[in-house]
């Protein structure tokens, strides 16, 4: 590797920890600085931005949106509530399944937040540690996205297909290997997780902060205004819109017009039917349009394109300008063991806490490198590494709305109680994602 290729991925390196020190916009900002860098000082020749990737996440977002502002999450939000106060000695196995089903179908691991208190009661009634299912619960909301068909990370994955002429690879071939591998590493991280720290009636330090008052007795959650009107209405209208993407991706005639040699592809497909669902939801629900851009659905997804706009920009533009070098480098290698690029895409998440972004900043490079598509979908679940470093968003939730104290971080900071159960999921998840690839394809 030559000389100025290494100060260019300096650059590279320089613009992702600006990037990830400022989080939020800040990544696809520094990814921009990053890239006129590259082209002042190396003459390096930008590639095209990943247009289609953001419009799809836009489309989708959009329809998540209309359907926050209507309410539909919050009618999603309870009946992921009825499910897990219904088995409240099962809450490590039931919490995650649902925590994982409803990003899943929602596309976003938001949801999470508003069902950490009703884990943390029904355990806490159960006589059950809740680090356990709040811990992987709040694992299994991000191992959800890399199977969900309505997730930015997954629209990621299917453009870049799109990009590089792969239009056969796509949703379909990602829900078939992804669903079962990330469920399999959810159940998995869920069985160990039941036997993580001791019960609450055998920890002392438990016990002793109980007696001494530093543990607010549990009592039900209080009640919540009752729902928007239309909120159950907007809920079934978005996932029938998720239910027509999975239809289309799964029978590519549907998307056939008359005399054409070959279907639709799947970002225009996703693109108008989530839009028009949106539309659809704006029109039946009378939905406020002024309320739509101050939800936080609206607000995570606009942070998510300009994250992708500018940091996968960067990094095609990279890898496109010096692929001569890099793949001859590293190519016999990744050929030898493909496994061993699922640890770049892990290690990269850490750094850059989006899925979304890891998948488009790497990807493209398993691409040049000849590993198989099949074996890039198998490893997608890779980039769940967010947990690593406990300062994402919905761990500290967790760790705040466990009023035990059992969901913590500990001494050493990498100790803390969601790494075993991610470390887990995402090994298993990668693992029987890989093994269904080679057997189906």
């Amino acid at each position: 590797m030559t000389l100025t290729i290494m100060l260019q991925f300096v650059v590279v390196l320089a613009a992702i920890w600006m990037g990830a020190r400022s989080s939020g916009v800040g990544l696809g900002l520094w990814g921009a600085v990053g890239l006129l860098v590259l082209i002042v000082a190396f003459g390096i020749n930008p590639t095209s931005p990943p247009i289609d990737v953001m419009l799809i996440i836009l489309a989708v977002i959009m329809a998540a949106s209309v359907m926050e502002a209507a309410g539909g999450i919050d009618f999603l939000v309870r009946v992921a509530e009825r499910i897990i106060r219904a088995n409240p000695k099962y809450v490590t196995i039931v919490a995650p399944l649902t925590t994982w089903t409803f990003t899943f179908l929602a596309g976003t691991g938001h949801i999470v937040y508003p069902l950490l208190p009703v884990i943390y009661e029904t355990a806490h009634q159960s006589g059950i540690r809740p680090e356990r299912p709040m811990a992987v619960a709040t694992i299994a909301s991000q191992q959800a996205i890399t199977a969900s068909p309505v997730a930015a990370a997954t629209a990621a994955m299917i453009g870049l297909f799109a990009e590089k002429g792969m239009g056969q690879w796509g949703l379909a071939e990602i829900l078939m290997i992804c669903v079962p591998a990330t469920l399999t590493g959810v159940i998995a991280a869920a069985i160990v997780s039941m036997f993580i720290g001791k019960d609450l009636k055998d920890d002392k330090v438990y016990q002793e902060r109980l007696a001494a008052g530093l543990i607010p007795v549990s009592k039900p959650v209080e009640d919540r205004p009752p729902l928007k009107p239309a909120a159950k209405l907007s809920a079934f209208i978005f996932l029938s819109g998720v239910a027509l993407v999975v239809m289309f991706g799964f029978f590519p005639s549907l998307r056939t017009l008359d005399g054409a040699k070959s279907a639709l592809p799947m970002p225009i497909m996703i693109e108008i039917v989530m839009m028009s669902v949106a539309a659809v939801m704006l029109l039946v629900t009378r939905v406020a349009v002024d309320d739509v851009p101050k939800t936080a659905t609206l607000r995570a997804g606009v942070v998510a394109v300009i994250g992708i706009f500018g940091l996968a920009w960067l990094g095609d533009s990279f890898i496109a300008a010096n692929k001569d070098v890099i793949v001859p480098a590293i190519g016999d290698w990744a050929k030898a063991a493909p496994w061993t690029f699922a640890l770049g895409l892990f290690f990269a998440s850490v750094l850059l806490y989006s899925q979304a972004a890891t998948t488009r900043a790497l990807m493209p490079l398993g691409v040049v490198l000849g590993i198989p598509p099949q074996f890039l979908i198998g490893m997608f679940p890779a980039v769940n590494g967010y947990f690593f470093i406990p300062t994402y968003g919905s761990l500290i939730a967790a760790i705040n709305f466990d009023l035990s104290g059992t969901t913590r971080i500990g001494k050493y900071v990498l100790n803390h109680s969601f790494m075993i159960p991610g470390i887990v999921a995402t090994a298993v998840s990668v693992a029987v994602g890989i093994a269904i690839a080679g057997v189906i394809f």
